[in-house]
């Protein structure tokens, strides 16, 4: 074997084993978020469940004084407007959630390219309703706890509505990559209601208690922090994979691949204790 050619093989093993690290790297990614999509899935079923049979169930029976044993001052009495506010909030975020969900779908756009055009128009909107409501209520009306809350919650609103029309302006363009960005990171932000909850309880048994908050009041340094993480630690973590997916190397996207899965398996447990804690009490 002449010298050339003994470089030459190393150098060969040596790019076969970097195109398969890179491979497996990408696979990992891409199961990783399929992963983390069906606990998400899974997680916001359950809640728009909660919602239709709680919420929307006991106002079709007239019952709305219940919407107060889960939400203080979820029905006032005789304020017309401020029960119609809390009402469409909730409904409307039902029909958000599950249209996002529907959003995600590969098949969906790829098969019923007109249905994911008219499901996403619809969810935008309800979107900006959800979040214009919720403005009302935090601000008009003073719910939602202390003002670090009310802050939270109040930017998570102004980036529904941004996002929401990036979005729109993306897909109005045809740009279908800049569409399916603005469009990943508005599912984002409007989940943070459905990750606040997710991740509380979370706290809720990792720390062995209410640590950090009064359940009573509603305030506390632990939900003043999620108020704002309950969106903005998913946000980050859309960047990353965004990043990952487009222009890390494969360490790169074995980290994001690995995040996913902590918080993945983090958002299971949250869900679990969420459901039985919160939700499926009520859903009857």
């Amino acid at each position: 074997m002449t010298l050339e050619a003994s470089v030459t093989v190393p150098v060969e093993q040596h790019h076969a084993m970097g195109r398969r690290a890179d491979m497996l790297s990408r696979r990992a990614l891409d199961w990783s978020v399929r992963a983390c999509y069906g606990i998400v899935l899974l997680g916001q079923l359950l809640f728009v469940a909660y919602l239709l049979l709680f919420y929307v169930g006991h106002a079709l029976r007239g019952q709305f004084e219940v919407w107060n044993k889960v939400v203080p001052r979820g029905y006032v009495p005789g304020d017309t407007l401020a029960n119609v506010m809390m009402g469409l909030h909730v409904m409307l975020a039902a029909v958000v959630i599950a249209g996002g969900l529907l959003q995600l779908l590969p098949w969906l756009r790829r098969r019923l390219p007109a249905l994911h055009r008219w499901n996403g128009r619809v969810y935008v909107l309800a979107a900006l309703a959800v979040a214009g409501a919720g403005l009302y209520l935090i601000w008009v009306q003073g719910r939602a706890g202390a003002l670090p809350l009310h802050l939270g919650l109040t930017l998570n609103a102004c980036l529904i509505l941004f996002f929401g029309a990036q979005a729109w302006r993306e897909g109005w363009r045809r740009n279908i990559e800049a569409h399916r960005r603005w469009a990943l990171r508005l599912f984002m932000v409007v989940s943070g209601v459905w990750f606040f909850r997710v991740a509380l309880m979370f706290w809720v048994i990792a720390s062995g208690g209410p640590v950090g908050f009064d359940p009573d009041t509603g305030t506390g340094p632990t939900l003043d922090v999620l108020a704002f993480a309950n969106y903005l630690l998913p946000l980050a973590v859309l960047e990353a994979v965004f990043y990952a997916q487009s222009r890390a190397k494969a360490r790169g996207r074995w980290v994001v691949a690995g995040l996913l899965a902590v918080m993945s398996l983090a958002m299971l447990v949250g869900i679990a204790v969420a459901a039985m804690a919160m939700w499926l009490p009520w859903m009857r």
